[in-house]
């Protein structure tokens, strides 16, 4: 394979300002979508935050599942019921799910991140108190909306060299309660306790388009409401930009909802003047690469 080495070199050195500008960063990471389903893209996954973690940020991985939830259930017999296009979770499901998502999933993605050569740690909402949650509709069950965050478990793994991979399962503010929680909403209750850096959403698209179809690669909170309201946000992209918008309001400095399908695309956002996928932030950058932002 011929590869162009001084390209490669040059890469390295224009990304230096942005390694120094991420030095001792907090980044949540949102893993989904069809990167997980893919063992050889799980593997680039483990190695782009084995990398982030070596270069010195502090990266949280918090994970879904949906996919190998609902795989599970049809084998068990459990039928779904839907309320506003929502799965209802009773015991059983909650159940099941706790079961994949810890057991399972979780499990992988330490493993991919350990054959990297990084060191990880699996966890739940429920452990440490991490996220404690009420339900966030009576009429869904056991689907849960955090209320309460103890993050210092996840700063004590980071302080020890150790990445943390979350499961979204959490406590219930009553004694033996268990709820499934949203990833994307996980992912932004964690990044919003830890006051993060950056939140970056991996989905299955290529960022927030406009009403012509176009990618918009920098975004305003207010550009982000107008939007959900004349229904240019629409479907699955409004629960993540209204993630997003909770993020920011909780003291996270920017989030990017980006391609995870991409090829090294979180390396692609926080290590290149170009970056990846659609920033959302309040404030407006000093400085005109998107890595260099005060």
């Amino acid at each position: 394979m011929n590869r162009d080495w001084k390209a490669i070199a040059r890469t390295l050195s224009e990304a230096l300002p942005y390694l120094q500008r991420f030095s001792g960063a907090v980044v949540v990471v949102k893993f989904g979508g069809n990167a997980m389903g893919d063992e050889d893209a799980m593997a680039e996954f483990a190695r782009d935050i084995v990398l982030m973690r070596q270069v010195g940020l502090n990266p949280v991985v918090v994970h879904g599942g949906g996919p190998m939830i609902n795989d599970l259930l049809g084998r068990l017999g459990i039928k779904s019921e839907f309320v506003r296009g929502k799965r209802v979770t009773d015991k059983a499901t909650v159940e099941v799910v706790e079961m994949v998502l810890t057991g399972l999933v979780n499990k992988r993605i330490v493993q991919a991140i350990m054959d990297e050569g990084g060191r990880a740690v699996g966890l739940s909402g429920k452990d440490d108190d991490l996220m404690v949650c009420v339900a966030d509709d009576p009429e869904l069950g056991f689907v849960g909306r955090p209320v309460e965050m103890n993050v210092q478990v996840l700063r004590d793994l980071f302080n020890a060299g150790i990445i943390p991979v979350v499961a979204p399962v959490a406590t219930g503010m009553s004694a033996n309660e268990t709820f499934n929680v949203n990833g994307d909403t996980a992912a932004g209750a964690i990044a919003g306790a830890l006051k993060a850096d950056r939140l970056l959403l991996l989905t299955d698209v290529s960022g927030v388009k406009d009403a012509d179809g176009n990618v918009l690669t920098e975004i305003h909170p207010d550009q982000v409401r107008a939007m959900i309201a004349d229904g240019s946000i629409a479907g699955g992209m409004i629960p993540k930009t209204e993630t997003a918008l909770d993020a920011l309001e909780a003291g996270v400095r920017a989030v990017v909802i980006l391609d995870g399908r991409v090829p090294n695309a979180c390396l692609l956002e926080l290590f290149t003047e170009h970056g990846a996928g659609s920033i959302i932030r309040s404030t407006t950058p000093r400085v005109t690469p998107r890595g260099h932002e005060e």
